[in-house]
């Protein structure tokens, strides 16, 4: 199993918008994620010291070819439309690597 956890800034004035879209997020959606071996898949909202809204995500990897499942996703037509709708609520980290949208954070610890 792959462990991964993600951040993102949140546009300002945008949190709502994106946690809306999160209470109702379309089930063809939550199938393709599951399709793409995702499990555990949580996003956590949090207002830091800056002022600035970000979000951290956490999410299993149980499959066996990452860069496929994600292909898959990303290549599918309703996810797509959702991310759409999504990404006016995020801003990306200036390191973020080319055709990213959120950062992958380092591990430092787990325990099971």
């Amino acid at each position: 199993m792959k462990r991964l956890g993600m951040v993102i800034e949140v546009t300002e004035g945008k949190l709502q918008e994106y946690k809306e879209l999160h209470q109702a997020v379309w089930p063809k959606v939550l199938e393709r994620i599951s399709a793409s071996n995702i499990q555990n898949f949580s996003i956590y909202a949090q207002k830091m010291p800056d002022g600035k809204n970000y979000l951290f995500s956490y999410y299993e990897y149980v499959g066996s070819d990452y860069e496929k499942d994600m292909a898959a996703m990303a290549a599918d037509k309703t996810t797509q439309k959702f991310w759409e709708l999504c990404r006016p609520c995020q801003v990306p980290f200036p390191e973020c690597p080319e055709g990213e949208w959120w950062t992958v954070m380092k591990e430092v610890f787990h325990h099971n």
